[in-house]
């Protein structure tokens, strides 16, 4: 008897049929919801909700996370309907273009065409530019957002992905949205200024600084200016990156804001900092902050992994094991591969997130817990984010060959 080849847990072997696999069926599962979903954070769309919470803050905050920590989606019964999140449109279209790039299959065109068309159609105008918010209202700790308000998060992932459209088809509009989006995040938002460096807020709404938020923005004006040749964006851009670097901590990390009630270091948010910093890298030409990078890469690969790939939520502690931790770990590792290539790490945190975080339906799980997956699936903040990572992943396998 002969027994089939099991490719050894710690090599690549095997790893991209497994991971084409997975998108193939993630694509037949989002394109049978038309790419609508729930959100882990759309309670506030039940006008049943809205209502009992009188429209104060402790109650918006209490319902919006009752919802999200529920394994069983009462969003049906409470009147909330699936809807398109301009972010996750975001990110199913930079993982279409991936895809369309690797395989040359015009579905993948039509496809990308088709949810750029729809980015186009969600975008809220400003007084100065174009910015992408949520289809839901929503309440932190420091403020009330109503629906659509532009975040500079949601605009910075869409305008990349909108920039990327224009390469690959040479669409003037997707272009001209994302150079709108400089102007709102410039003119539009509120601006910290301390000794020549700038922080942009989260939304127009707000004066906070939040670390992530303000360096994708960043990562935005840098790229847009070194298309155009407009250096005061570039000029911005530096001046937010230094906002960041001086406020790096001595391990390499950074505190998600730096007000003390967000005093804490996660994975993802540390993740969207290196990818973004690295952008700004190049094209702001900032090579003197190359060494953060380094030191907040290293950070990264030693503290946010368990040994068999388990990603870690937070620096100190694994729970809650979420799917934007492996996810847009797939994007970091790939896109800082020159930085520092971690291939065991890559391959055994790939593996460990098919295994345990995807259905048999084809799609993935929001969240793992001590009862079992939360089933629910959100597509924003699930399905978009696997097919972002998972198709990042897919490119860097067909582009490089390291060796575990």
């Amino acid at each position: 008897m002969v027994l089939p080849k099991v490719a050894p847990r710690d090599t690549l072997e095997g790893l991209a049929g497994e991971v084409g696999d997975a998108l193939n069926d993630l694509e037949s599962f989002v394109q049978r919801g038309g790419f609508k979903g729930w959100d882990p954070f759309d309670a506030l769309n039940s006008p049943l909700l809205r209502s009992l919470s009188l429209g104060l803050k402790y109650p918006r905050i209490a319902f919006t996370q009752a919802l999200k920590v529920l394994p069983v989606n009462l969003r049906p019964v409470l009147g909330i309907r699936p809807s398109f999140n301009p972010k996750g449109l975001g990110l199913f279209l930079s993982g279409t273009l991936r895809r369309y790039r690797l395989t040359g299959d015009e579905r993948y065109a039509v496809r990308a065409r088709w949810l750029a068309e729809k980015l186009l159609d969600l975008g809220t105008e400003g007084s100065r530019g174009v910015g992408w918010g949520y289809p839901f209202p929503w309440q932190s700790r420091a403020f009330f957002v109503p629906r659509w308000t532009p975040t500079i998060v949601n605009t910075a992932f869409v305008a990349h992905a909108l920039l990327d459209t224009a390469r690959q088809f040479g669409d003037e509009r997707c272009f001209d949205a994302a150079r709108s989006a400089c102007d709102f995040l410039r003119h539009d938002l509120h601006r910290t200024e301390r000794d020549g460096t700038l922080c942009f807020s989260y939304t127009p709404l707000d004066d906070l600084c939040i670390h992530n938020a303000n360096i994708l923005g960043a990562s935005l004006l840098a790229r847009v200016g070194a298309l155009t040749g407009e250096e005061e964006l570039v000029d911005e851009a530096r001046r937010a990156t230094a906002f960041l670097l001086r406020y790096q901590r001595a391990d390499g990390s950074w505190w998600y804001a730096e007000p003390a009630y967000q005093n804490w270091v996660d994975s993802f948010h540390t993740g969207f900092v290196l990818v973004a910093l690295r952008q700004v890298i190049r094209y702001a030409r900032l090579g003197e902050a190359q060494e953060a990078l380094e030191r907040g890469h290293r950070f990264f690969l030693h503290r946010f992994f368990e040994t068999d790939g388990t990603p870690r939520y937070y620096h100190d502690r694994r729970e809650p094991i979420d799917i934007h931790c492996p996810t847009q770990a797939f994007v970091t590792m790939c896109d800082l591969w020159d930085v520092e290539p971690a291939p065991r790490l890559l391959v055994r945190s790939a593996r460990w997130f098919l295994e345990r975080m995807r259905s048999p339906r084809g799609y993935f799980f929001y969240r793992l817990g001590r009862l079992g997956p939360n089933r629910i699936p959100y597509v924003r903040w699930g399905q978009a984010w696997a097919y972002h990572g998972l198709t990042r992943l897919e490119e860097f396998l067909a582009e490089k060959e390291p060796t575990a």
